[in-house]
C-alpha cells in the first residue's frame, strides 16, 4: 500500500471493490464490505470525493481483502491528519489481531510506531544501523546527563551520541556500559529519541555524534 493510497477517483467505492475481487484470485469482498461498513463510509461514493483519511482506509480494507500475509505499508499515514491517522492506525491493528498477517511498516513518523510495531529497523543512508525488538531496545539505552566534561567515545560503541550545551553534557549510552559518575542522572529514552540518534550517525559504525546546543 503505498503513501498516496492510489485508487481510481472516478470509481464508487463499490466498484473499487468489484475491481479488486476481478484482479485478485483471492479476494474476500464481504470483509471489506464489513469494514468499510463499520467506518461509516458510504460504498455509492466516488472515492474522489473521500477525505483524505476515508481513501486511506478504503485502500486499506482493498489490500486486506486479499488476505494476505505479508501487508507492506509505505508512510501510510504521512499525509492524515492526528485523528484520520488514529482511526487508521486502529483498523490496522485490529486487522492484526484478527488475522495471521505480519505488517511491514516503513514511516517517518517516529512516535506512531511504539504504538504499533514491535521490531524496529533504523536505516541511514541505505545502512541497517539498529534493528531489535522495541521494548528490548528501549531498555538497553539510557540517557546519562551531568555537568559538562571531555568524553572518550572511543568505548566499544557503548556511547552513540555526545551533546554539549554551555554546562551539561548528556550522554546516549547502549547496554549500560558507560556507568553514571557522582554527579550525573540516568534517564530513560523515548523511541523518537532513539531513531532520531541513530540517524544522526555517521555511516561508519561504531562512531558517535557529538553536538553543541544552547544552554
Amino acid at each position: 500500500m503505498a503513501q498516496d493510497h492510489p485508487l481510481y477517483k472516478r470509481f464508487t467505492v463499490a466498484e473499487m471493490l468489484r475491481f479488486g475481487r476481478a484482479c485478485n484470485l483471492r479476494f474476500d469482498q464481504g470483509l471489506a464490505e464489513r469494514r468499510l461498513a463499520k467506518l461509516g463510509i458510504p460504498l455509492d461514493r466516488r472515492a474522489g470525493t473521500l477525505s483524505g483519511g476515508q481513501q486511506a482506509q478504503v485502500a486499506l480494507a482493498l489490500a486486506l481483502a486479499k488476505r494476505p500475509d505479508l501487508l507492506v505499508l509505505d508512510e501510510p499515514v504521512a499525509s492524515l491528519d492526528p485523528l484520520a491517522r488514529h482511526e487508521f492506525l486502529q483498523v490496522l491493528m485490529g486487522a492484526v489481531a484478527e488475522g495471521e498477517v505480519t505488517v511491514l511498516f516503513s514511516s517517518h513518523v517516529v512516535h506512531e510506531l511504539e504504538r504499533v510495531c514491535d521490531h524496529l529497523v533504523v536505516l541511514n543512508q541505505g545502512r541497517v544501523t539498529l534493528t531489535g525488538d522495541i521494548d528490548t531496545l528501549l531498555a538497553e539505552h539510557r540517557l546519562l546527563v551531568g555537568p559538562r566534561t571531555a568524553v572518550d567515545l572511543d568505548r566499544a560503541g557503548a556511547v552513540v551520541e555526545v551533546v554539549h550545551s554551555d554546562r551539561h553534557t548528556t550522554l546516549l549510552v547502549r547496554d549500560g556500559a558507560v556507568p553514571a559518575a557522582p554527579g550525573w542522572q540516568a534517564q530513560p529514552v523515548s523511541l523518537e529519541d532513539l531513531v532520531l540518534a541513530y540517524l544522526r550517525r555517521p555511516s561508519e559504525p561504531g562512531v558517535a555524534v557529538t553536538s553543541e546546543v544552547p544552554a
